[in-house]
Parts: structure tokens; sequence; C-alpha cells
């Protein structure tokens, strides 16, 4: 293999004893497919890269292993081995208990290659199509809403805002466990409200 990372190293010696073997081959197959291939951490697990951009990934988990590629949506897969689905944790070839449970060493290959001539290419996967309808409006807390009556600041602000910035302070209300929760909550947004705040405004960029 080329350079490694010894992050890399270290987390698949920190893994399951059933795993070592199964990241260690899948490591060296997505070398060998693409030589020049940049090792990293991202999101806590081992990741890929290939000309500045994402190439694929590998994962163990307490029963299984995970394998996934950045762009699988855009890989040709005449042997039908690839499973589509955004954010899974079974990766693009379900849950990989053993070696055994993998696709060819010479599929695998063709796959990395693959990938990284679409890198090679700048070729980027799509952004999801938004399906489905917007989420409905949630209706406004009773104690809320006659908190909101005795505060006009607040009130305006709560009406002028977005359906999905309303949506938070709801769900933030009606989530809380015990009365005294909700109530506390209720004053918070109330003075959030009156100074023209979202409900994560100490997030926001400034």
């Amino acid at each position: 293999m080329a350079a490694t990372d010894p992050r890399i190293d270290r987390y698949i010696a920190q893994s399951p004893d059933f795993a070592r073997p199964i990241l260690q081959h899948l490591r060296k197959l997505i070398h060998k497919g693409c030589p020049a291939v940049v090792e990293t951490i991202k999101w806590s697990r081992p990741f890929f890269e290939y000309k500045g951009a994402l190439l694929c990934n590998i994962s163990a988990f307490k029963q299984h292993c995970s394998f996934g590629f950045w762009n699988a949506g855009l890989l040709s897969d005449p042997a039908g081995v690839l499973r589509i689905k955004d954010k899974d944790s079974m990766g693009n070839f379900d849950r990989i208990a053993s070696l055994e449970d993998l696709p060819s060493d010479k599929i695998i290959i063709a796959f990395v290659k693959e990938a990284a001539a679409l890198n090679q290419e700048g070729v980027k996967k799509s952004a999801p199509a938004k399906t489905g309808k917007p989420k409905a409006a949630l209706p406004v807390p009773a104690a809320l809403e006659a908190a909101l009556k005795k505060n006009k600041k607040a009130q305006a602000a709560f009406e002028a805002f977005s359906p999905s910035h309303r949506r938070e302070y709801i769900e933030w209300i009606t989530e809380a466990k015990t009365e005294p929760t909700r109530d506390k909550r209720i004053a918070t947004t109330l003075e959030w409200l009156a100074e023209g705040k979202s409900r994560n405004w100490q997030y926001m960029k400034k």
C-alpha cells in the first residue's frame, strides 16, 4: 500500500476481532484500485479521498462492517451488488460480517477505479431530490399562546418568523418532560423572541 494514516491503523486495531480482517482487506483493495488514494478520518471513521474529494469509507460496528462509496449512485453495477440508500449504516454492501459477504476482489477494485475516475473528472453526486409534502405547521401550545398574548413584542416576532423557526420553539416547549421545565422554556422563549432571536440563535454565524 501507499501512504497510510496511523489513525486508521489504530481504528482497525481497536475494532472487534471479526472486523479486522475485513477492514484490512478492504483497505488493501482500495489502495490497489487507486494507488494515489489519501487516507483520513472523518466522522470518527476511516475515509479515503482522491483528487481532493471523498472516494469511499469503511466502518466497524459491534456485529458487522460497512463499506460505501461516496458516489455510489453514479457507479455502473453490472453484477447488481450495490445497495444504494442514503444515510444508511449498512453502506453499499449490506451487513458485512465476514470476508465471504463481500463481492469478489475484481468487482471491488473495479468500483474503486470507476469511483476514482469520477473524482478525476470532478464529477459530483447530485443532491437528493426533495420528496413528500412540506411539514405541516405545528399547533401552538395553549400555554405558549397565552403567554404570547401578554407580550406583544414577542408575539409579533413569533408571527413574523418562518414556519421552521416557529416549529423549533414549539418542539422545544412540547418536548419538556415536566410542567416547570415547560414554563421555564416558555419564559426563555418570550425573552428571546422579544429580542428577535430564533431558537438556535447561539449557533448562528455572526
